[in-house]
C-alpha cells in the first residue's frame, strides 16, 4: 500500500462544496472519480480541509492510499485527463512518515478577495467578492490586528458551527490595497465555520466606516455572533495553502514564513 500527496485547484462556483453528497455536484466525488480511473480501483481521499458551497482552492492538499503501481506523473496529469476544467491536481509526491492531510497540517491560509470600485467585474465574477463603496484597507488592517493570537471566536463563527471549542490560534491578519483589489490573507492553527467569510464581512464594515475600527475587540469581548454582522459571500474566499512539519517535505508557500516558531498542530 502506497500514500499519495495531491496539491489541488479548484474553482468553486459551479460546486456545492468539496464534501460527497448524492445529489449535487461536489470536488470529492469528481476527484476520486477521475483518480479511480488511474488506479483502476475505488480511490477515497482525505482533505486539509473541507470547503464550503462557492469557496475556491489555490492549494487544497489531499492524500490517498492505493495498491496501483503508477508513476508521479500518472498521478498528475494523467488525472487531469480525467478532470473537467475548473478542478487540477497541480503536483503529486509519495507521502512521508505518518503524513495525514488533515490531522497533520499545523497553519491553514485563507485568501479572501474583494474588488473595490464602482462596476462589478465580467471576468472577475464568482472569483471575487464585489464593494463599491470605497473600502479603507489601512482601517481594516488595523481592526484585523486585535484578532491575531488566541481567542474565543464565538462571535465570528456560524450559529450551526459543530465545533467543540470556539477557541482558535491566528497566526497573523494582514488586509492591503492593489489596485482595485483589497486582499485579506490569514492563516491560523485552524478555521470555524464560516470563521473566514464572518471575519471578512466585519473587515468590510469597518472599511466603509458603517462601524469602527475597534468593532472587532467589541466582537471578541460579546462572544455572540448575532452581533457580528453579515456574513461575507463565498466568492471572494479561496484556501490558499496549508502548512505541514519540515519532515514531511511538502512544498512550503514563502507566505509561513511569517508563523511563530512555535506554532502547533491543533487538536
Amino acid at each position: 500500500m502506497m500514500r499519495i500527496v495531491l496539491g489541488i485547484e479548484y474553482d468553486g462556483s459551479g460546486f456545492y462544496g468539496w464534501q460527497w453528497q448524492t445529489h449535487h455536484r461536489n470536488i470529492q466525488q469528481t476527484l476520486e472519480e477521475a483518480l479511480s480511473k488511474i488506479a483502476q480501483h475505488k480511490i477515497t481521499v482525505q482533505c486539509a480541509g473541507r470547503t464550503d458551497t462557492g469557496v475556491h482552492a489555490l492549494e487544497q492538499i489531499v492524500h490517498f492510499d492505493t495498491t496501483a503501481l503508477r508513476d508521479l506523473q500518472a498521478w498528475h496529469r494523467g488525472t487531469n485527463t480525467h478532470l473537467p476544467p475548473d478542478v487540477r491536481v497541480i503536483w503529486a509526491q509519495e507521502a512521508i512518515g505518518d503524513f495525514h492531510a488533515r490531522y497533520r497540517a499545523i497553519a491553514r491560509y485563507y485568501r479572501y478577495t474583494i474588488l473595490n470600485r464602482t462596476t462589478p467585474s465580467a471576468l472577475m465574477r464568482g472569483r471575487s467578492t464585489w464593494c463599491a463603496l470605497p473600502l479603507d484597507a489601512h482601517k481594516m488592517h488595523e481592526a484585523a490586528q486585535i484578532l491575531v493570537g488566541h481567542h474565543d471566536f464565538t462571535s465570528f463563527r456560524a450559529q450551526g458551527c459543530q465545533s467543540k471549542s470556539p477557541c482558535r490560534r491566528m497566526y497573523f491578519i494582514d488586509v492591503e490595497r492593489i489596485g482595485e483589489q483589497v486582499i485579506i490573507d490569514l492563516s491560523a492553527n485552524a478555521f470555524l465555520h464560516h470563521m473566514v467569510r464572518n471575519i471578512a464581512g466585519v473587515l468590510i464594515a469597518i472599511g466603509t466606516g458603517k462601524q469602527p475600527v475597534n468593532w472587532t475587540q467589541e466582537l471578541l469581548e460579546v462572544k455572540n455572533r448575532r452581533l457580528g454582522g453579515v456574513t461575507a459571500p463565498p466568492d471572494g474566499l479561496h484556501l490558499a495553502g496549508v502548512y505541514y512539519p519540515k519532515q514531511y517535505g511538502l512544498i512550503k508557500n514563502p507566505i509561513f514564513n511569517k508563523l511563530p516558531t512555535d506554532a502547533q498542530r491543533f487538536d
